[in-house]
């Protein structure tokens, strides 16, 4: 059975050659084995769902945006470097001498990001292209992402993470060890966006508060948009996996449950050792005997209730998505029959506004378990919004005697992209050419995992 479990970790490691082959990998496998080893077993984490294929609904709402391309769950962070590598929205480099995607995009992928910001400065790094930094990335999300080199004292290297914390009066050093553990997470579980007035370098915008609403005064108060949708020209924003601030207005978090305590549970060794297991897994009722039954009697209970908070939001999320589809396309009709600004502006205001709250409850990991709770709060808002924002267009269209407006086919993936004009097949051929050319023959092996014939 032993050597099972050494022929297994060798396959493993042998997933991530670049990895092994380092002198500090070698170092930390043999001071801290038992992390070393589950953390390297986060390559069996690889299972994945195109999210557009389930819900394509996702692919109208996003139209104009490399979402709308391809958007998958996530997976293990074995995978971080590859996927992002891989990826439609990611593209393929540009010609020498244009601006391209971000290199702030692999920000939170690798602990190669760190080093290089030390090096060139964070406006140096984010004004890079992407794929202009690939073959620096030689190492997936790893102890020197969450830890001080060399020990296992917490660490938060990544400047926007530092800047962010402060800005909430969460400075790192003077948390206790609960809260230490989540903003080590929250370094990258937290929504951001690019400052394009600063190289585009990675920005959370807390200025005012890390809630929906406190984020949303911060981008109306700056006119801040990243990107116009196409069909009702509403001026949107992204939210990105906001987890750290779901979670820190939560139960667990005024309780001192952090993402560690739940998503990284103790182990124990062969010789009785416990350890905390670095196998971060998505589903933490996994470790339900370790960590839940402390306050949660009843595995079955609890399940029970995850369950229902699950669909419930879920429920409540579908009927969102449906009305911001009818009022994107009933803006553009209007557009269409001759509506200016100043008959638009309320309307495209709920649009953006509904859409900003359905995309912070959806975007994020897991929040019927973090914070159902918050949950409803931002979907009975964005259904409310929306709803005003389809009182106000049907009256408009009514003044502009419009009296059908076209929805769009969105049954499946592909009816959708096809409404939007996306060509997927142009789209994954040039990205193929892209990794032939260029990831397979000059990138770091990690650019591979999970992706080798």
């Amino acid at each position: 059975m032993a050597l099972s479990k050494v022929c297994v970790l060798s396959l493993l490691l042998f997933s991530l050659p670049s990895v092994a082959q380092d002198d500090d990998h070698a170092t930390m496998q043999a001071k801290f084995p038992n992390q070393y080893q589950s953390w390297a077993s986060t390559v069996e984490l690889k299972q994945r769902k195109d999210l557009l294929e389930e819900n394509p609904a996702l692919v109208i709402l996003w139209a104009g945006a490399a979402y709308s391309k391809e958007y998958h769950s996530a997976r293990g962070h074995a995978f971080a470097v590859a996927d992002v590598s891989h990826t439609l929205r990611t593209g393929q480099a540009v010609p020498a001498g244009e601006q391209g995607l971000s290199a702030s995009c692999w920000t939170c992928k690798s602990p190669d990001v760190p080093r290089l910001i030390n090096q060139m400065g964070v406006e140096n790094f984010s004004a890079k292209n992407f794929a202009d930094l690939g073959t620096e990335m030689k190492n997936v999300i790893y102890c020197n992402d969450c830890h001080v080199k060399g020990s296992s004292e917490l660490a938060l290297p990544r400047p926007h993470a530092q800047k962010a914390m402060e800005k909430v009066n969460l400075p790192f050093d003077k948390q206790n060890s609960a809260m230490q553990d989540s903003q080590v997470c929250g370094q990258c579980h937290v929504t951001y966006y690019f400052r394009p007035e600063r190289s585009n370098i990675v920005n959370i915008p807390w200025i005012f508060g890390n809630t929906a609403d406190k984020i949303e005064q911060y981008y109306d108060t700056r006119r801040f948009y990243e990107w116009i949708h196409p069909i009702s020209r509403t001026p949107l924003v992204k939210a990105r996996h906001p987890e750290f601030e779901q979670w820190s207005r939560s139960p667990h978090a005024k309780l001192g449950v952090s993402c560690v305590s739940c998503h990284m549970g103790n182990s124990t060794d062969a010789e009785g050792n416990t350890f905390t297991n670095h196998k971060v897994i998505s589903q933490a009722l996994n470790n339900y005997d370790d960590v839940c039954q402390k306050c949660h009697k009843s595995k079955q209970a609890l399940t029970s209730r995850l369950d229902h908070a699950k669909a419930d939001i879920a429920a409540k999320a579908r009927t969102v998505e449906q009305l911001l589809v009818k009022a994107h396309y009933e803006a553009g009709a209007a557009w269409d029959a001759g509506a200016n600004w100043e008959m638009m502006n309320a309307a495209i205001m709920d649009i953006r506004h509904s859409q900003w709250r359905w995309d912070f409850a959806m975007s994020s990991h897991g929040l019927y378990a973090h914070n159902s709770k918050e949950a409803h709060a931002l979907l009975d808002k964005a259904n409310e919004q929306v709803t005003a924002a389809r009182t106000k267009l049907a009256e408009i269209l009514e003044n502009l005697k419009v009296t059908k407006v076209n929805y769009p086919d969105y049954s499946t993936k592909t009816a959708a992209q096809k409404a939007i004009g996306i060509n997927l097949e142009q789209l994954t051929k040039e990205k193929q050419k892209f990794i032939e050319q260029e990831i397979d023959k000059h990138w770091p092996a990690v650019s591979q995992v999970g992706y080798q014939n």
